[in-house]
């Protein structure tokens, strides 16, 4: 297997860079998680550290979590690590900057929408399809509505669609969409993070974030909940996920 995460620092020491590195899938499962919650340990107490920039190897940021994970006998744990990042993340003391290119679903948009700044390529792709196999994103359930407001979050969540960067940017899943979405994130790193003191940007960030983290924390909690107690105690949950592993056409009995 190859490395799924490649890490490294640059802009003399300012910025931590993460690249998702197992195209073209890049998909966020028990590794990928595990490889990224290991390196926002080791590096987000580095206060010379002004940013943190997530990007993905290949034409896709990522196609989403592992199906095959989301199985009975797999997904408490995979979720429980999945949501595990996502605090991570939301509670980092300094800025996540995301870069998306290409298709960034299910799991994968869980994880952009964790960070803090999302850049975008026009013709990427974001959607949270779960519903369509049977089931719910949990994480992207306490996220969405936080970030776009419920009637946005809504439509997403319900109807399993995926929309383009444009209309990302215009309801605020993203703050920008353009040609090199790494070119952009760089860009605004370098004219308003990267001189500032690095001390009085984690206070800025905790600031911005205070109520927000709890509140996101405890949704979670009872989202996961709901998801492995209630959802997963349907049949339509398990025949939508085992269908779509066994690349056949899912029946509902709507129970």
């Amino acid at each position: 297997m190859t490395v799924p995460l490649k890490i490294w620092i640059e802009q003399e020491g300012r910025l931590l860079r993460l690249r998702l590195a197992r195209p073209k899938a890049n998909l966020v499962d028990a590794e990928m998680i595990a490889a990224l919650a290991d390196a926002f340990a080791v590096h987000l107490s580095n206060t010379e550290i002004r940013a943190v920039l997530l990007d993905a190897e290949g034409p896709h940021f990522s196609f989403g979590a592992s199906v095959e994970e989301h199985l009975p006998d797999q997904c408490a744990q995979m979720l429980r690590g999945l949501h595990g990042l996502v605090r991570i993340m939301i509670d980092s003391p300094i800025p996540i900057l995301v870069a998306v290119k290409g298709q960034c679903l299910g799991g994968g948009l869980e994880v952009a929408i964790a960070g803090h700044l999302m850049f975008v390529a026009h013709d990427a792709k974001f959607g949270q399809p779960e519903i369509t196999l049977g089931v719910f994103a949990p994480a992207a359930s306490c996220l969405l509505p936080e970030r776009i407001g419920r009637v946005h979050a809504e439509d997403l969540l319900l109807s399993g669609r995926s929309i383009d960067g444009a209309e990302a940017v215009r309801i605020g899943l993203a703050n920008q969409a353009a040609d090199d979405p790494e070119g952009a994130a760089l860009s605004y790193f370098e004219t308003h993070l990267a001189a500032k003191s690095g001390s009085s940007l984690r206070h800025a960030v905790r600031a911005a974030r205070v109520d927000f983290v709890e509140r996101v924390s405890a949704k979670i909690d009872a989202v996961e909940k709901m998801y492995l107690e209630d959802l997963m105690s349907t049949r339509d949950a398990i025949e939508g996920l085992e269908a779509f592993v066994s690349k056949r056409p899912a029946k509902w009995e709507n129970r």
